[in-house]
């Protein structure tokens, strides 16, 4: 069962219910966090909580009391008779509820999803993926909205083989639809810097671990006529950690698989994962 908090009480997620006058359906108007669990330990579950709280500040949501409940609830629903056995990935929703004051939002609402963690599959992760480019600007790379039209859209006559939109509007490539992108050129890790795209949480994890081993990091925006000559490319994120870029529509990166940078960041990565367990 997918349970879900809503209302001061738990049960199955399809008994959870918004009033159609919700702002996060008449106006997109919501933010989010996706946490996962290793071992029913939530991951970096603070980091992910205080980049909640700065996209509900910046869209201009009043969440200051919902996310001072949030940690207990989380706590909670982990424990739950009705939660997922396994692992899980967890998603705090802050709606913008009923009142529009001019761009400000004093009333929100919220639920909680606790939902089974699905693993990539193994083939993905052998084969690696191809991106599709997408010549659209997310707006407002700084929030973790819920609107993810732009990078939707271009996903209509892509290739099935496609796993999402890669974010290069001019030119400049700022991050996939679900994650944060690097480029590997010359033994440098390159990444668009903070601003132009979310702060991804697993994303500043993976910096500070090749930083700490001898890795050169360029924090600046790869352009697309760098792809032919880059080495390797990859994504991160909560759910799917380290995942390699084979291709960028046409283009193939590299030898056109995966490569031992990536798998050298992975490694790094689940080697590391009790760092940021939430005990």
């Amino acid at each position: 069962m997918v349970l879900c908090y809503h209302n001061n009480t738990f049960g199955p997620v399809e008994e959870c219910r918004l009033p159609v006058t919700d702002l996060i359906i008449q106006r997109g108007v919501g933010v989010f966090e996706s946490i996962r669990t290793y071992d029913k330990h939530t991951f970096a579950m603070g980091p992910h909580l205080d980049r909640l709280a700065e996209s509900a500040r910046l869209s201009g949501i009043a969440a200051d009391k919902i996310l001072s409940q949030l940690p207990d609830i989380i706590n909670e629903g982990l424990r739950h008779p009705d939660a997922p056995e396994g692992d899980m990935l967890i998603k705090p929703f802050v709606t913008g509820g009923l009142i529009n004051n001019r761009g400000h939002f004093p009333a929100p609402d919220f639920f909680v999803i606790f939902e089974e963690m699905h693993p990539i599959a193994p083939e993905t992760i052998k084969n690696g993926i191809t991106l599709q480019p997408s010549y659209l600007e997310r707006p407002f790379p700084l929030i973790k909205t819920t609107s993810y039209l732009t990078g939707l859209i271009p996903m209509r006559d892509a290739p099935s083989n496609v796993y999402e939109t890669l974010y290069c509007c001019g030119g400049e490539i700022t991050e996939s639809l679900r994650s944060s992108f690097y480029l590997c050129i010359d033994g440098k890790l390159i990444t668009a810097p903070v601003g132009k795209v979310l702060r991804g949480v697993t994303r500043e994890i993976i910096l500070t671990l090749a930083s700490e081993n001898g890795f050169q990091i360029e924090e600046r925006c790869p352009h697309m006529d760098e792809l032919p000559n880059a080495q390797e490319a990859f994504i991160s994120g909560s759910a799917k950690e380290v995942l390699s870029v084979v291709k960028v529509g046409t283009q193939k990166i590299g030898l056109g698989r995966p490569g031992p940078v990536a798998k050298h960041i992975h490694k790094l990565f689940l080697s590391n994962i009790s760092r940021w367990l939430d005990k």
